[in-house]
């Protein structure tokens, strides 16, 4: 019976994967589309909507929080489902939820908005990385699938900008998540079609508790560190780290002592796995952590229009792919731990192009070091998703899809929670506010550049132009201090990854 439920999806994959895989690609698509178009998108926002800092955050963070929370839950419900039924269940309601979305009336409503797209997002991103797993046995061809996997979130990513900057200058802010419509329409007429049915043929039992758990476990701790950013350690914040570590520690008891666990937890007793999991989560931070400054930097500080500060960053993007596809044939002759120890130290060159260079910095550094750091998440995010998806049996494919998944999205919004929240600390703490200005108007300067930036339009000049300058400073000391971090923090990444990796072939 187990060949049997396992035969027939490999021989119908076997006609045609890449085309499989490339309706595979339109959810992946999507989703780095909406990340980097959203980040282009806040200026736009704060203007329409005129969110305070924390809810700026929460808007970007509110997805990734609540996706890194559902995904190891969802990735082993696809085992037992079906990961085609459970991305095509996904996408319809990711489609449905962007369209919502664009109409938001208040932050809160898009905030509400993109936690729904979480949960609908959850379904769509261990399922895609399973079904390659499942798609392609040969280890060269899966490399190259899950090369074209990774590239295809750099390809979105490349895309939304310029896009996302079309739309910008010629709808209004709401039109970028309506891109998820025209995207997603093909993968659910043609999923069914090219896309072969696989799930694991001897699963257990879903688990309630461990999926609450592993909620409990991740949003306070995300939480804690926003908040501890914005009002320093107090009750709040040391209440929600208690309940995360209490929460993990009781996550991982129950799946050790279940016969058939969510999430085989015994993985991470693997240096390698673990090496490559922490390998995916930090290059990931350090990419979001820069487009949410430098994206914000171009438009605001450089006053570059929304298509403009997109067309700067594509030539990194670009590099994002080509060093993805490149790290396919270089591991043929470089060991795995080589390859990824270099991509992790090239990030760290990147964050310290950009502290080095202090205020002087122009947009050219800001576009040469965005190209470094391109190719160092190209190579590292190919290789890692690679190394975790080799450790474990096909059938296993989907949890353990979704520990990559959940590390990739993990590092997405601690990249915005830490370096964004430090980045508003030093905003607010070296800004200057001229007087002349109402309390609501000082309220909103304080709060985010794009804050001042509006509340600029509304001054005279001889009160609008100190605004814009102290702003802008107080905008760029915040990018020294995060880019300093993140170049202290590349370099640790690159230390644990050639400790850790060294056994992968």
């Amino acid at each position: 019976m187990h060949s049997a439920l396992e035969s027939s999806p490999t021989r119908r994959a076997a006609r045609s994967p890449w085309a499989a895989l490339a309706v595979l690609m339109l959810p992946v698509l999507l989703v780095s589309v909406d990340n980097t178009v959203l980040s282009f998108a806040l200026p736009a926002i704060s203007e329409a909507l005129a969110p305070t800092g924390q809810q700026l955050l929460w808007i970007v963070d509110v997805y990734p929080l609540v996706l890194a929370g559902l995904l190891v839950p969802m990735g082993s419900l696809s085992d037992r489902l079906g990961r085609r039924r459970l991305l095509l269940i996904g996408g319809t309601g990711f489609t449905l939820v962007s369209a919502l979305a664009a109409f938001s009336p208040d932050p809160a409503a898009l905030i509400a908005a993109r936690a729904l797209m979480a949960v609908f997002g959850a379904m769509l991103m261990p399922s895609t990385l399973s079904l390659i797993r499942n798609l392609f046995t040969d280890p060269t061809q899966r490399r190259t699938a899950i090369a074209i996997w990774a590239a295809g979130f750099s390809a979105g990513a490349a895309l939304g900008p310029v896009v996302g900057g079309f739309l910008l200058e010629h709808f209004a802010w709401g039109s970028v998540f309506l891109l998820a419509v025209p995207v997603m329409l093909p993968l659910l007429v043609l999923g069914p079609v090219l896309i072969p049915e696989s799930k694991d043929p001897a699963p257990g039992p879903v688990d309630p508790l461990s999926v609450l758990l592993a909620l409990a476990t991740m949003t306070p701790l995300v939480f804690a560190i926003k908040t501890l950013a914005a009002t320093g350690l107090d009750a709040l914040v040391a209440t929600c780290l208690l309940v995360s570590v209490a929460s993990g520690v009781a996550f991982v008891r129950r799946q050790l002592s279940r016969p058939s666990p969510m999430l085989d937890v015994t993985l991470f007793t693997r240096p390698v796995f673990t090496g490559a999991v922490l390998a995916n989560l930090l290059s990931v931070f350090s990419l979001v952590g820069f487009l949410y400054f430098v994206s914000q930097h171009l438009q605001l500080v450089s006053g570059r229009s929304p298509m403009e500060a997109g067309l700067v960053l594509v030539p990194g993007l670009v590099v994002t792919i080509i060093a993805g596809l490149l790290a396919v044939r270089l591991v043929r002759r470089i060991a795995p731990a080589t390859v990824i120890t270099v991509a992790l130290g090239l990030n760290s060159v990147a964050f310290a192009l950009v502290a080095l260079a202090g205020s002087s910095g122009s947009d050219l550094l800001l576009l040469s070091a965005f190209v470094l750091l391109g190719a160092g998440v190209g190579a590292a995010e190919t290789l890692s998703n690679d190394l975790i998806l080799s450790a474990v049996p096909a059938p296993k494919a989907g949890a353990a899809s979704a520990i990559s998944e959940t590390a990739y999205e993990t590092g997405a919004v601690l990249g915005t929670a830490v370096l964004g929240s430090l980045l508003n600390l030093a905003y607010r703490t070296h800004l200057q506010l001229p007087t002349g200005l109402t309390d609501a108007q000082n309220a909103t300067a304080s709060e985010t550049l794009g804050g001042a930036t509006a509340v600029a339009g509304e001054l005279p000049e001889a009160v609008a132009a100190p605004l814009l300058d102290s702003a802008r400073q107080a905008f760029d000391s915040g990018v020294l201090l995060t880019s300093g971090i993140g170049a202290v923090l590349m370099v640790i990444a690159a230390v644990i990854a050639h400790r850790t990796l060294r056994a992968a072939a």
